[in-house]
């Protein structure tokens, strides 16, 4: 009976210390989207779907600038971004909307089973250490345990926006976004094995705004790691 009793309580004791430890290795999902494409709002409400400990960027492409309706989030950058994706999975050319797991699978945006299925297996890869700390002019970027050689970014994303669209396949609607991309910039190299310790300014990281750090092959490979920095009221 004592012994039911221990057993018992070291299973309960090993739950509860589970329980405080993160469920899955962060995991990045890029979403290429624009507010001109009518198939994009179902991708962006699934990007706000997934679980909460992924870390995600709305990438916000140009090329539907000229079709009827204006994204004032859309930038040539996301797009170059979008067209290395090209390259790297050897696709005919960029679409709307993109989604894109740890730099290792791309599929339709709105396709949550597959979001789910390739998010499982990106957490199952090793990963780097990436831990971020505000600081007065921006935030310190530690990294450690780094198993490949990478590239390193920063992002500074908003946490949330909104449009009402006066034109265009979406004409009418409002459309609700998060982490939408305001810039991204290599900051750093990385060796297999090596640490990175840097503080970052980023005078434009303000209120309402999150900081991304992820590692990624050169070339828009694999991810290997990544954090996020949420705003200081949240």
């Amino acid at each position: 009976m004592l012994r039911s009793l221990f057993l018992a309580a070291t299973c309960m004791a090993f739950m509860a210390s589970g329980a405080d430890r993160p469920l899955r290795k962060p995991v990045l999902v890029e979403l290429f989207t624009s507010e001109g494409c009518s198939s994009c709002p179902p991708a962006d409400r699934q990007l706000q779907l997934l679980d909460p400990q992924v870390v995600v960027l709305s990438e916000h492409v140009d090329y539907w600038d000229q079709l009827g309706w204006k994204d004032k989030f859309s930038s040539p950058e996301m797009t170059h971004r979008q067209e290395g994706y090209v390259k790297t999975f050897g696709i005919e050319g960029p679409y709307t909307p993109q989604m894109v797991v740890d730099g290792a699978a791309q599929f339709t945006g709105g396709d949550g089973r597959q979001a789910a299925a390739e998010i499982e297996k990106a957490a199952s890869r090793p990963k780097a250490t990436v831990v971020l700390a505000r600081t007065a002019s921006g935030v310190k970027v530690e990294i450690e345990a780094v198993p490949h050689e990478a590239d390193i970014w920063v992002a500074v994303a908003d946490n949330s926006d909104q449009t009402r669209v006066g034109a265009g396949e979406n004409r009418g609607h409002t459309l609700s976004h998060v982490s939408v991309v305001r810039s991204l910039h290599k900051i750093g190299y990385v060796k297999r094995g090596g640490t990175f310790s840097r503080q970052i300014d980023l005078p434009s990281f303000g209120d309402g705004q999150r900081v991304v750090v992820f590692l990624q092959e050169s070339g828009q490979g694999r991810v290997w790691g990544a954090a996020v920095l949420p705003s200081a009221g949240i």
